[in-house]
C-alpha cells in the first residue's frame, strides 16, 4: 500500500444540511488506487486490522440514503461507478458527483447522503464500518423536518474513529476529521 504521506485522499465537503439530509462537518474522503488487485478477502485483510469491519459485499444501489449511526467505507473491487453525494431525491441542491473505480475507497461520514447513479456491469464493493459501530441504519432522505433533526443529532454524535481504514492509526482520516471536529466546536 502507498504511504499515508504520499497518498493524501481527495476531500469533498458537504457541510450544509438539506431539508431531508444531515450531511456532515467531516469531509468525504476518496483514496485513489490504494487497493492493488483487490478481492473481498484482500480488502478485509488490509482494512480490518485498522479496526474497520466488513458489513457486506454490495452492488449497484440506486436509492438515495444515508446512515445516521455510523460512518461507511466503500472499497471497490470490481468495475466502476458514479455516486451522487449530499442530497436526496426531494432536495433541489445539486450535490457532488464522484467517480470510483477498482482499487479506490471512499469514506462517507455519518449523515452524508449517497446514491449510485450509474455503474459498470458487475460493479461490486465491500462495505466496512468502524469497529464497535452499531449496525447501519438506512435513511432514504424523505423524512419530515422533526425526524431529520433527530437524524442530524444522531450523525453529529458519531465519534471520529481512532484509525484510518486504509493507513491505520497514523493515517490522514483521523487528523483531517479531528481538525474538522475541532473547527466545529470552536465556531
Amino acid at each position: 500500500m502507498p504511504s499515508a504521506v504520499t497518498s493524501v485522499p481527495e476531500t469533498y465537503f458537504l457541510t450544509k444540511p438539506t431539508a431531508h439530509v444531515p450531511n456532515s462537518r467531516l469531509p468525504v474522503l476518496v483514496y485513489r488506487d490504494v487497493l492493488p488487485s483487490p478481492t473481498p478477502e484482500s480488502i478485509c485483510a488490509a482494512i480490518e486490522p485498522n479496526h474497520w469491519i466488513k458489513g457486506g459485499v454490495f452492488k449497484h444501489y440506486p436509492a438515495h440514503h444515508f446512515h445516521s449511526v455510523t460512518h461507511e467505507l466503500y472499497a471497490v473491487f470490481k468495475g466502476h461507478s458514479r455516486l451522487l453525494l449530499g442530497r436526496g431525491p426531494l432536495d433541489a441542491d445539486s450535490g457532488i458527483e464522484v467517480e470510483l473505480k477498482t482499487g479506490d475507497c471512499i469514506v462517507l461520514p455519518a449523515g452524508v447522503a449517497h446514491c449510485c447513479l450509474e455503474s459498470s456491469e458487475g460493479y461490486e464493493y465491500v462495505g466496512l464500518y468502524p469497529e464497535g459501530s452499531p449496525h447501519w441504519d438506512n435513511n432514504f432522505c424523505k423524512a419530515d423536518e422533526d425526524e431529520t433533526k433527530l437524524k442530524v443529532a444522531n450523525a453529529k454524535a458519531v465519534p471520529v474513529p481512532d484509525s484510518d481504514p486504509v493507513f491505520g492509526a497514523g493515517g490522514p482520516l483521523v487528523e483531517m476529521w479531528t481538525a474538522a471536529e475541532r473547527e466545529r466546536v470552536e465556531s
